[in-house]
């Protein structure tokens, strides 16, 4: 399978009806390593000053190639972890004896006092109902932090999950909230998310309301089974997609079955890029890729925008028709997975 040729070098202006519709598109790859990230801020180099996302929350990385200015940040908090007062503690041991995770460290000295280890700590507050001396408080968790930062192409908002950190899913969702309200103050038109790796937590939250997912994969075997879980999971909210397969000639065989089961999901073609090292030379720079001096990766990126400005302006003419083809008619949500068709 061959990349695309390439089309004239400009911007374009994100599609936006007469009602001026914001439109939040994300893209999403099901798997590490198929192009995502490189695929995302491309598109928010070619777009017109876009709110830019990074959902990837437990590892970002966006910032390696947008290089932002921090403008505001704030903490994140979420879940419960309990908390030891020195000064009440009567050094029983009851809530050591009560705690399951092993969350409660002993003290080795006289000196030192009881604590909790917060990567430990679960939250569930067995240790606060045993003290006889109330002396443990559960306290909100601090589970990382938000920032809002300026970029070349726009407002990016992003986040640093703590380590060991749960709960990402919920800090996901409130980037996107946060993204929505920049939009509205801006006056943008398209909101560009940059998803998670995987179908769990953080992308369900991802693809939450969305208008439109950029499926991202490599012509792999495992490319294409995690192709199939990210679109089955797509179809479960009857969001409309698109495909972009990155490093095509690795495999024209695999790309070919790509390209036959995106007609078969019914999802839009964007078009496919061969292999170039200027993936990885541009984020060594702190570039995107079609602002290297790649002819052949820029171009097919810049095709592939196109081609995705198209059919979100077709989109909008069909919304809300124009929907993922799910493996049965109208998928319930019913937590039972959906049989879907293989790649053929």
């Amino acid at each position: 399978m061959k990349p695309n040729v390439a089309p004239p070098s400009h911007r374009h202006d994100n599609v936006a009806p007469a009602s001026r519709r914001l439109l939040e598109v994300v893209v999403l790859s099901g798997k590490g390593g198929a192009g995502k990230t490189s695929v995302a801020a491309s598109f928010a180099a070619l777009a017109d000053r876009p709110v830019i996302v990074d959902c990837d929350v437990d590892a970002p990385n966006m910032h390696l190639v947008l290089k932002p200015v921090v403008r505001e940040r704030g903490g994140f908090r979420s879940g419960w972890e309990a908390s030891i007062d020195p000064a009440a503690c009567g050094r029983c041991g009851r809530c050591a004896t009560e705690c399951r995770f092993g969350a409660i460290v002993r003290p080795g000295t006289r000196e030192e006092h009881w604590r909790v280890e917060p990567l430990f700590c679960e939250g569930c507050g067995a240790c606060e109902r045993v003290c006889p001396r109330h002396a443990i408080a559960m306290r909100e968790a601090e589970r990382g932090e938000w920032l809002r930062s300026d970029t070349r192409f726009g407002p990016l908002i992003h986040a640093r999950m703590a380590p060991g950190a749960e709960n990402s899913g919920k800090l996901v969702a409130f980037l996107r909230k946060k993204a929505q309200d920049v939009a509205g103050a801006n006056g943008a038109g398209l909101i560009l998310c940059d998803g998670p790796p995987g179908i769990g937590c953080p992308a369900i939250a991802t693809l939450s309301g969305a208008d439109h997912v950029v499926f991202v994969t490599e012509p792999s075997a495992s490319g294409l089974h995690d192709l199939e879980r990210a679109v089955d999971l797509a179809a479960r909210f009857r969001l409309p997609g698109s495909l972009f397969i990155n490093k095509a000639d690795l495999d024209s065989e695999q790309a070919d079955r790509a390209v036959r089961f995106a007609a078969h999901r019914g999802l839009a073609l964007l078009g496919s890029a061969a292999y170039d090292p200027a993936f990885t030379l541009a984020q060594m720079r702190g570039l995107t890729v079609v602002e290297s001096n790649s002819a052949g990766a820029s171009a097919a990126l810049r095709a592939a925008w196109i081609r995705l400005q198209e059919t979100l302006a077709e989109q909008e003419k069909r919304r809300p028709a124009f929907r993922v083809t799910a493996s049965q008619p109208n998928p319930s949500p019913s937590p039972e997975r959906p049989a879907t068709g293989q790649p053929t």
